[in-house]
């Protein structure tokens, strides 16, 4: 089942200049800065004002999917993330109906489970299911 929406992950040119803007523009609180290696290279921080979090991401892979996001798109929302209770469950009841997703098996990233759904499955939304 969805409990919530966990964020919406936001693809910047500049990791560094976007932070200056959430952080002592609007305020966000950050998280660590981190690498990610999985498949693709990638800088990703968490930054959260109230209930709201946005992951801000910025690719360091010139020939991933995020930089080719970057180039095709520009800068702007990637995905939203959906936290669930039971990832497994959700990919056998979404997938009984049809709806398709980019990975078979959830990853682990962080001791947290993920997986996503292709945006063809969600009329061009791509869609992150997550389990904490």
């Amino acid at each position: 089942m969805i409990k919530r929406i966990h964020h919406v992950g936001v693809v910047v040119k500049n990791l560094d200049e976007a932070l200056d803007l959430y952080v002592n523009n609007l305020g966000f609180k950050a998280s660590k800065i981190m690498i990610a290696d999985k498949g693709e290279k990638f800088r990703t921080v968490m930054v959260s004002q109230g209930e709201v979090t946005l992951e801000l991401i910025e690719p360091m892979d010139e020939k991933g999917g995020i930089q080719n996001f970057l180039e095709t798109r520009g800068e702007g929302i990637h995905h939203i993330s959906l936290e669930v209770d039971d990832i497994r469950a959700e990919l056998n009841t979404l997938g009984a109906r049809g709806i398709k997703f980019l990975f078979k098996e959830p990853e682990q990233v962080e001791g947290t489970l993920v997986t996503f759904v292709h945006p063809k499955s969600t009329r061009g939304v791509l869609m992150e299911l997550l389990q904490e």
